[in-house]
C-alpha cells in the first residue's frame, strides 16, 4: 500500500472510530495533522498518551481540559475551534488543544483541575495559567500576545522571604500575610495560583497589603519559630505580631476580603457615653476595653485580640471617664456586654475582666471564650453566633416560632426565658432558641421537621450524633429535664438520617445511614466507599470507571466497593466528606474501622486496583491479623 493510501486510510479509521459516542464539546470528525495527531475541528485532540510529545513539538500551545456533559465548556467549543482556525495561520503558528479530563483523569490530576474547562497554555514548554476571554476573538488576542518574541511572564507579585530578609520586612509592614509552603505539597500547589491573583489585586490597595511566602522546607529554623505543623500555614503579620490566618482560602476573592476588612484597628475608639450606648450591638455581645488613656500599657494587649478576632466579633475601645461611671467600670477592665435581647434574670448582664499588669492576650481570649454565649441565645444563619455554637457540644436547641421583632417579641422570650430557667440547671450543656422555619435543615438532623409540634428539641450531642426529643402535648420542664438527665446518663439513641436500603444490590454495594455500620464498619472485609452526590459532576464521571472496578474485582469476597449518597444519609464523625466525591478506603480489622484511609489516588481502574492490592488487610489473598 502507497504511503498517500496509507494515510487516507489512517483518516478513514479515526473517523469511523470516533463518530461513534461524539459529544457537543467535541463533535465533528477526526483528522491526522502533518505532525501525526488527531485533529477535530483545527483542534488537537490529546491525551495521557501524546500530551508531553505535543508539548514538545508545539512552542506556543493552549489547552483545554474539558468534560462532555459540561454546559460551560459546550458554550466554549465552537468559538474555541474558531479561535484555532485563525491562530494556525499566526507567525508564529498558535495551537489550540483539547484533553477530556473525565477520560485522562492522570492529566487532570497532573495540572490541578478543579473545574471546566480549565485553560492552560505552553509556551517553551513552561506551562502558564491562561487569564483571558471566552470568546474568539479575545483567545486570538490574547494567545497572539503570548506569541509575541518580547512576552514575559510577569514577576510574581508574591514575595520571597527567607531567613535574611523575614524579620526586616515583617518588622516594617503594617499588615501582610505570610504563607508557610512545601513545593511538594498538593495542597500548596493548588492554593498558589489563588495566592498569587489574590496578591496582585492587593498590591492595588492604599497602602499596599503584601503577601509573601516561606519555603518552609528550607527556611526550617523560621518553620519551627512559627510552629508550622502542616501545609500551607498562612500567618497574619502587624509590625511583626504574627497570628493564625482564619479565612477561607477557596478562591482570591476570600483571601482579598480578609485581608481588606483586617486594615486598621479591630476595636474601634468610642469617645462619649452617648455614642457607646448606640455602639453596642442589638444582637449579639459586645467587648469594650476601658482604659485611662491610649498611652496605658494594658491597651495593647487588648487591641491584639481585638485585632486577631475581629471577624468573630465586635470591638470597642473607651477612655472616657463618664462612660466608665455610667456602668461602674474601673479602669483597666475588659467588659463583655450581653444585647439587652438577651437579658434573663438568672445571669448577669455583663461580665468584667479586671485587667493587671501581667495579663496578656491569651488571659483576655480565654476570658472572650468563656462569655461569649448568653444562657440562651439565638442560633441564626445572621450575625456570628451561629458559628461559635457549631464549635459547642453538647448544644441543646429548641425550634419554634422565634422573632424578636416588635409584634412577636413578647411571644419569643416568654419561651425563650422558659428554657432560660432549665438552663441554669444545666451549665455543661449549650443553649440555643431557633426558628424552625430559618433552620428547617436542622430540625431535619433531628428527623424532628414534619412533627408538626409548637416547639421541638434536640441535642446535638459531644459524640457528633444527634438526639431528638420525644413531642410534648404542651411545654413540660419536668419532660424537658427528663429528656436532658436521659442524655447525661448515656440513655437516649441517635437519631440517623437515612435512605431506605435498597432491596437489590449490584456491583456496588449501595450503603445508607441505616446499614452503614453493617457493611462499611464489618471488620471481616476491606471496605473502598464513595461518597456521592447526585448533582455532581465528577461523581457521574467515576460512576462508569467505578463500576468497572467493582465487576473486575468481584471474585474477592471479602472485598466490597460501595458508595453512600452523603446528601440523604449521615456517616461516622471519622468518614467526614469535605468535597464530592470523597472516597475512603476501611481495610480489615478494628483499626481499620477506626482510621479509615482517605483515597487521592488516580480516578481510573488501574489505580484503584493497585491501591486496593496494597493496602486491603483481607483480599487478594491476604489474612488479617486477627487471623494470624
Amino acid at each position: 500500500m502507497g504511503k498517500g493510501n496509507l494515510m487516507i486510510m489512517l483518516c478513514i479509521m479515526a473517523t469511523v472510530s470516533l463518530s461513534f459516542g461524539e459529544d457537543e464539546v467535541t463533535g465533528g470528525e477526526v483528522e491526522l495533522n502533518d505532525e501525526g495527531f488527531e485533529v477535530r475541528e483545527n483542534v488537537v485532540i490529546l491525551t495521557n498518551d501524546n500530551f508531553d510529545e505535543a508539548v514538545k513539538k508545539y512552542p506556543i500551545l493552549l489547552v483545554e481540559f474539558y468534560a462532555p456533559w459540561c454546559g460551560h465548556c459546550k458554550q466554549l467549543a465552537p468559538e474555541y475551534a474558531a479561535a484555532s482556525e485563525v491562530l494556525l495561520k499566526h507567525d508564529p503558528p498558535v495551537v489550540l488543544a483539547s484533553v477530556d479530563a473525565t477520560v485522562h483523569s492522570d492529566l487532570a490530576q497532573r495540572f490541578e483541575v478543579s473545574g471546566y474547562p480549565t485553560l492552560r497554555f505552553f509556551k517553551n514548554e513552561k506551562d502558564y495559567e491562561y487569564e483571558g476571554p471566552r470568546q474568539k476573538d479575545g483567545i486570538v488576542d490574547y494567545m497572539k500576545g503570548i506569541a509575541d518574541p518580547s512576552w514575559a511572564p510577569e514577576p510574581e507579585a508574591v514575595v520571597t522571604l527567607t531567613k535574611e530578609n523575614f524579620k526586616e520586612v515583617t518588622d516594617l509592614a503594617d499588615l501582610m500575610m505570610v504563607e508557610f509552603y512545601a513545593p511538594w505539597c498538593g495542597h500548596c500547589k493548588r492554593l498558589a495560583p489563588v495566592y498569587e491573583k489574590a496578591a496582585k489585586q492587593l498590591l492595588k490597595e492604599d497602602p499596599p497589603i503584601i503577601l509573601a511566602k516561606v519555603d518552609a522546607t528550607k527556611e526550617s529554623e523560621l518553620a519551627k519559630e512559627f510552629d508550622v505543623q502542616g501545609y500551607p500555614t498562612l500567618k497574619i503579620f502587624k509590625k511583626g505580631k504574627s497570628r493564625d490566618y482564619t479565612g477561607q482560602r477557596n478562591s482570591e476573592y476570600d483571601i482579598i476580603s480578609y485581608m481588606v476588612k483586617q486594615k486598621g484597628d479591630g476595636a474601634v475608639q468610642v469617645d462619649s457615653l452617648k455614642d457607646l450606648k448606640k455602639f453596642f450591638s442589638t444582637e449579639d455581645i459586645t467587648i469594650i476595653g476601658f482604659f485611662s488613656s491610649p498611652d496605658d500599657i494594658l491597651v495593647q494587649p487588648f487591641k491584639d485580640v481585638a485585632d486577631e478576632l475581629r471577624e468573630d466579633y465586635t470591638f470597642g475601645i473607651v477612655y472616657n471617664e463618664a462612660a466608665r461611671k455610667a456602668y461602674k467600670i474601673n479602669d483597666g477592665s475588659v467588659v463583655i456586654f450581653n444585647a439587652e435581647r438577651f437579658y434573663t434574670k438568672f445571669e448577669p448582664k455583663w461580665h468584667v475582666l479586671a485587667v493587671k499588669p501581667d495579663t496578656d492576650a491569651d488571659a483576655i481570649k480565654t476570658f472572650i471564650k468563656k462569655h461569649d454565649l448568653p444562657l440562651v441565645g439565638h442560633y441564626s444563619r445572621t450575625g456570628t453566633m451561629a458559628k461559635r455554637y457549631d464549635d459547642r457540644r453538647p448544644l441543646c436547641m429548641v425550634f419554634y416560632s422565634v422573632d424578636f421583632g416588635f409584634d412577636h417579641r413578647e411571644a419569643t422570650q416568654l419561651w425563650r426565658n422558659k428554657i432560660a430557667a432549665i438552663a441554669k440547671q444545666y451549665p455543661d450543656i449549650t443553649f440555643a432558641v431557633a426558628d424552625d422555619e430559618e433552620q428547617s435543615e436542622g430540625l431535619k438532623q433531628f428527623g424532628l421537621d414534619e412533627t408538626g409540634e409548637e416547639m421541638n428539641i434536640g441535642i446535638h450531642g459531644a459524640d457528633k450524633k444527634n438526639y431528638p426529643m420525644e413531642a410534648m402535648d404542651e411545654f413540660d420542664s419536668d419532660h424537658i429535664k427528663d429528656f436532658l438527665d436521659a442524655y447525661r446518663k448515656g440513655q437516649l439513641s441517635p437519631f440517623i438520617k437515612s435512605q431506605v436500603p435498597p432491596k437489590k444490590q449490584g456491583p456496588v454495594i449501595t450503603v445508607v445511614g441505616k446499614t452503614f455500620d453493617k457493611i462499611v464498619l464489618d471488620e471481616s472485609k476491606d471496605v473502598l466507599i464513595e461518597m456521592y452526590a447526585p448533582w455532581c459532576g465528577h461523581c457521574k464521571s467515576l460512576e462508569p470507571i467505578y463500576l468497572s472496578l467493582a465487576k473486575k474485582l468481584k471474585s474477592e469476597k471479602n472485598l466490597v466497593i460501595a458508595k453512600l449518597d452523603a446528601t440523604a444519609n449521615d456517616v461516622p464523625e471519622h468518614f467526614s466528606v469535605s468535597g464530592f466525591p470523597t472516597l475512603y478506603f476501611a481495610p480489615a480489622t478494628s483499626e481499620g474501622k477506626r482510621n479509615p484511609l482517605k483515597y487521592d489516588g488516580g480516578r481510573d481502574v488501574e489505580s484503584f486496583e493497585k491501591y486496593l492490592r496494597e493496602n486491603a488487610v483481607a483480599s487478594f489473598g491476604k489474612k488479617s491479623k486477627e487471623e494470624l
